[in-house]
């Protein structure tokens, strides 16, 4: 297929940290609230003249100093943040709002403040620690809304003046909701048998809007979008298609190494993707709620983190999967988690099993490095038999 026009351009943004578009915002005076956790309601820190980044590592190598500080039982994804906090790649943020998603993430903001790896010089900086529910119930929406109004929103306007009115907060919902909208019109054209853009290709593109302001890819996502909409597929024959289900993948090498062996990553149900990260927010302006609980009863409702832990979300999590599974006509589903990630762990455990016995699909339940790199060939090994069971199932009518 003809190379799409942006690819090149969003795949350099996610080369670093702090990239370009960051640096931009920063030149023009805005406020970068960093932040840790798909649970942390995110229009919230796109608020007036503040723009959120979610932190990551990219091109990670030792991590030694921050296993120094951590053990090496957590799990790598911390570590790395840890690492590249240390080092001084993240001093482009003037505040960072972390939550208790999992326990390891925690610990890793929390060296972050003690060793004073982002605050040094800044007078205004703040750490900020939310406490995110276990169950999605009209409880855990209260706790979300206290909390995002104690760590997010009084922060924000405390130390920088931050603009936290409800007509900026309806401002910053409508930016996130084009943003999606974006996203998901890009990620339908993964349904079609002859697909018009790459697992791949969508990931470099997803992944960019939560590193970097959001005001400032709107325009190339749209151009993309349009471009996309008349691009020619190049007939290619997959040998299957999967869903990547998992913790955080923040590394797009990862969907790279599946799609070169011949395998179309047609969904993505994991932390930095589109389902659910990128579905858009309904504010019902009858509604008797604030628009900050409309806000945060879609985090605490929709989300799919395995963190809640009510019986509804921990059943209905397997059955999202395998009804992506099926819209997005996959034959097969991988489970993943970074090295050492607890949540995830038992969730794949769990996911893994029910999706291959009481939903019937071929599932590939593997553990991975945070740098996809330090693991290829072995990662690409198992890719590979695992796609060459799907096709021999295919040929014996097990796999339609």
């Amino acid at each position: 297929m003809k190379d799409l026009k942006h690819l090149l351009y969003f795949e350099n943004l996610l080369q670093n940290a702090n990239n370009e578009l960051i640096e931009q915002a920063k030149a023009e005076g805005n406020i970068c609230a960093a932040f840790t956790c798909e649970n942390i309601p995110e229009p919230l820190l796109n608020i007036g003249n503040a723009f959120s980044v979610r932190l990551f590592a990219p091109n990670s190598g030792s991590l030694d100093i921050a296993t120094y500080y951590m053990t090496s039982f957590l799990c790598e994804t911390s570590r790395a943040l840890l690492e590249r906090a240390i080092e001084g790649g993240y001093n482009f943020a003037d505040c960072l709002v972390a939550a208790d998603g999992c326990t390891m993430m925690n610990r890793a903001a929390e060296n972050m403040e003690l060793l004073h790896t982002m605050d040094e010089g800044k007078s205004n900086f703040f750490y900020h620690f939310m406490e995110i529910p276990l169950k999605a119930t009209e409880i855990g929406v209260d706790l979300m809304k206290l909390q995002v109004q104690n760590h997010i929103l009084n922060p924000l306007h405390e130390h920088y003046g931050v603009d936290v009115s409800e007509e900026a907060i309806r401002k910053a919902v409508e930016e996130h909701n084009e943003v999606c909208r974006l996203i998901r019109e890009l990620g339908e054209f993964r349904k079609e048998e002859d697909p018009r853009i790459t697992g791949y290709e969508f990931a470099v593109f997803t992944l960019a809007t939560y590193l970097a302001p959001k005001y400032l890819l709107i325009d190339k996502l749209r151009e993309t979008l349009e471009e996309v909409k008349t691009r020619e597929p190049d007939g290619k024959k997959w040998r299957a298609r999967v869903v990547v289900v998992g913790s955080e993948v923040d590394d797009v090498a990862f969907i790279k190494l599946i799609e070169d062996t011949g395998t179309y990553v047609c969904a993505d149900r994991y932390c930095f993707g589109s389902l659910p990260g990128r579905v858009p927010i309904e504010i019902d302006d009858n509604s008797e709620d604030d628009i900050i609980t409309q806000i945060c009863r879609h985090y605490t409702m929709k989300g799919q983190c395995p963190r809640m832990m009510n019986m509804e979300k921990v059943y209905g999590r397997k059955k999202y999967v395998n009804d992506i599974a099926k819209e997005y006509n996959a034959d097969g589903v991988i489970y993943e988690q970074v090295k050492f990630c607890d949540p995830w762990a038992y969730e794949r455990m769990l996911g893994s099993h029910m999706l291959r016995e009481d939903y019937g699909f071929p599932v590939l339940s593997v553990d991975r490095p945070y740098n996809i790199s330090s693991g290829a060939g072995q990662m690409r090994t198992r890719v590979q038999a695992f796609i060459e069971s799907i096709e021999i199932k295919k040929l014996q009518g097990g796999v339609k």
